[in-house]
C-alpha cells in the first residue's frame, strides 16, 4: 500500500437513492433571476465543460439583468477544464468568475477551499440532496461548490443495429434482455456477443474504459482506504478483476469501438454506425444527440448493470481571485435553483440533483424526441433510485488513479501497443509513483 502525501478529506463522492427528496427545499425565492445588484455594468465569466445546458439560461439571466453580460467558456472536456483550472489557480489570477468542476477532481480542491469563495447561505439551506452538498464541502465547513447535475445511468442503444442483429428493439424488451432488475455485467457482455456475431462489423460498445469507469462507480471504495488515506488500488481485487473482464470483453471478444472518449474519431463514430450501445447518464443524453444529429434509431433501456450506477455529477464554484464574486455567486446560485435545473435538463439532459426539482412532475414527464421518445425524466428517475444508498469514496488521488487506470486500458484496447499484463504492469508504477 502506498500513502498518500495529501491530507485526506472525509468528502463522500457518488450518489445515493433519490429516497432523500423528501429533504425540504429552503431557498426561499429559487425561481427568482439572482441578485445582480448596482447599475454598474459588468461581464461574469462562466466556464464549463461538455454540455451543462446553460446557452439559453444565460439569455434568460441578461434578459433580466441588463447589467451583467455572461461570457460563457466551454472547455471540450472535463480534463481540459481541470488541467486550465489548476494552472490558473496556481498562478493567482485568470480564472472565470464561476467554475464549473466534476466531482472526481473536486475532492482535488477542497484541500485549497481558501481559494473559493464560501457559498453557504440561508437562502441556498435545504437545496440539494444531502450528499451533493456534502461532496462539496470543505472539512472547515466551508461550501465551495453550488450542485448542478447528479449522473444516474441507463443504457442507450441503437435500435436500427439491434434489428439488424436479430435483437429486441422496444425499450422495455431491451431492458429484460439485459436482465431487468437482475442485470449484470457479464450478461451484458454476453448480449454483446450475441450482437457481434449477427453482426461482426460494428462494435456492441463505444469504450472500454467506460465500461470500467461503470464499474467502479459501483465500488465502495475502489482506489483509497476511506480511514487511512492509504491508495489501495493495487491490493483492491475487485480494481484487477474489472480491469481483466474489461478487456476480455472489448479486446479480446471485439466488443469495443477501440477508440477513446471524447477523441475525434470516438465523435465521428457517431454518424457512422460505430457502435450499438454505451453507457448513458443524464448529461450523456445532449453528448449523444449532438455527435449523432441526423442519426436515427437511438433509444435509452431503464437499465443497468450491477443494478444501478452514478457517473459524474459537477458543481458551479466562485473562485476567490474573480473581481464579481457576490454577482459571480448570485448567477450560479440561480443556475441551479430547480426551474433552471429542470430546463438544463431538458436541453441537454444534466439531470437535477435539486431536491425541488426531483418533485416536480415537470421533470417526471419529461420525453426526448431524439431518443424515440424515451421518458427519459421517469427512466432517470428510476435508475437513481436504483443506486445504492451509500456512496462510493473518492478522496483526493482518485482522479489521478483513475486517469492512470483509463490510459492501462487505452494502451491495450485503443493504441493496441500492449497487452493486458503489460500494461497493468504499467499501472503499477504510475501508482507507486505518485506523491
Amino acid at each position: 500500500m502506498r500513502k498518500t502525501t495529501r491530507k485526506m478529506w472525509a468528502v463522500a463522492a457518488g450518489v445515493t437513492g433519490v429516497a432523500l427528496l423528501a429533504t425540504a427545499c429552503g431557498s426561499a425565492d429559487s425561481g427568482s433571476t439572482g441578485d445582480a445588484s448596482g447599475d454598474e455594468k459588468i461581464t461574469l465569466t462562466v466556464a464549463t465543460f461538455n454540455e451543462f445546458g446553460y446557452d439559453d439560461l444565460f439569455a434568460e439571466y441578461e434578459a433580466a439583468n441588463p447589467n451583467v453580460t455572461v461570457e460563457h467558456k466551454k472547455a471540450a472536456t472535463s480534463n481540459e477544464a481541470r488541467d486550465n483550472l489548476n494552472t490558473r489557480l496556481a498562478a493567482g489570477s485568470g480564472l472565470s468568475d464561476i467554475e464549473a468542476i466534476e466531482v472526481d477532481w473536486l475532492p482535488e480542491l477542497l484541500q485549497y477551499s481558501d481559494k473559493f469563495v464560501d457559498l453557504a447561505s440561508d437562502d441556498v439551506e435545504g437545496r440539494w440532496l444531502e450528499w451533493k452538498v456534502a461532496q462539496a464541502t470543505a472539512e472547515d465547513g466551508r461550501l465551495i461548490g453550488y450542485g448542478t447535475d447528479i449522473g444516474p445511468e441507463a443504457i442507450a442503444y441503437r435500435s436500427d443495429l439491434f434489428a439488424a442483429a436479430g435483437l429486441p428493439t422496444d425499450r422495455e424488451e431491451v431492458a429484460a434482455l439485459f436482465g431487468g432488475d437482475d442485470a449484470t455485467w457479464d450478461k451484458y457482455f454476453e448480449v454483446g456477443r450475441q450482437f457481434k456475431a449477427s453482426n461482426p462489423d460494428v462494435a456492441f460498445f463505444d469504450s472500454s474504459a467506460a465500461i470500467f469507469q461503470g464499474m467502479v462507480n459501483q465500488m465502495d471504495a475502489a482506489f483509497e482506504d476511506p480511514e487511512t488515506g492509504e491508495i489501495t488500488a493495487l491490493e483492491n481485487p475487485e480494481v484487477k478483476e474489472a480491469y481483466d473482464a474489461v478487456l476480455k470483453a472489448g479486446v479480446e471478444d471485439n466488443l469495443s469501438s477501440h477508440k477513446s472518449q471524447w477523441s475525434e474519431d470516438w465523435t465521428a463514430s457517431f454518424q457512422n454506425n460505430g457502435f450499438a450501445t454505451m453507457l448513458a447518464p443524464g448529461w450523456m443524453l445532449g453528448v449523444i444527440e449532438g455527435n449523432a444529429k441526423g442519426v436515427t434509431g437511438w433509444d435509452i433501456a431503464n437499465v443497468f448493470p450491477g443494478g444501478g450506477g452514478n457517473w459524474g455529477g459537477s458543481f458551479l464554484t466562485v473562485p476567490a481571485q474573480g473581481a464579481h464574486p457576490e454577482e459571480a455567486k448570485a448567477l450560479a446560485a440561480w443556475l441551479t435553483a430547480p426551474e433552471q435545473q429542470i430546463k438544463a435538463f431538458k436541453a441537454k439532459g444534466t439531470f437535477p440533483s435539486q431536491t425541488e426539482a426531483l418533485e416536480s412532475e415537470d421533470l417526471l414527464s419529461v420525453t426526448n424526441p431524439f431518443f424515440n421518445n424515451a421518458p427519459t425524466g421517469q427512466i432517470l428517475s428510476e435508475r437513481a433510485l436504483a443506486v445504492k444508498p451509500e456512496p462510493p469514496f473518492k478522496g483526493p488521488n482518485y482522479f489521478a488513479v483513475s486517469d492512470a487506470m483509463s490510459q492501462a486500458i487505452n494502451r491495450v484496447d485503443v493504441d493496441r501497443t500492449d497487452d493486458p499484463a503489460t500494461s497493468w504492469s504499467k499501472f503499477e508504477e504510475a501508482i507507486n509513483a505518485l506523491g
